[in-house]
């Protein structure tokens, strides 16, 4: 017999809703146990890039 879902996709989206009316961009949502973690962009640390990294993509940017 199939094991039940615990998470719901309705519960999920009843969490990325509630982010986003608390005004936050959501980035990412994870699912951790029996729990929906939701991240946002601020929560995300920023990608450390070297000068040339930074330089084609700003050229790429076009």
């Amino acid at each position: 017999m199939a094991r039940r879902q615990i998470i719901t996709q309705a519960a999920i989206a009843r969490a990325v809703k509630g982010a986003q009316a608390a005004g936050l961009k959501v980035s990412r949502v994870e699912i951790e146990g029996g729990r929906v973690v939701v991240y946002s962009s601020s929560d995300m640390r920023p990608e450390t890039t070297s000068d040339f990294d930074a330089w084609r993509a700003k050229r790429d940017a076009r």
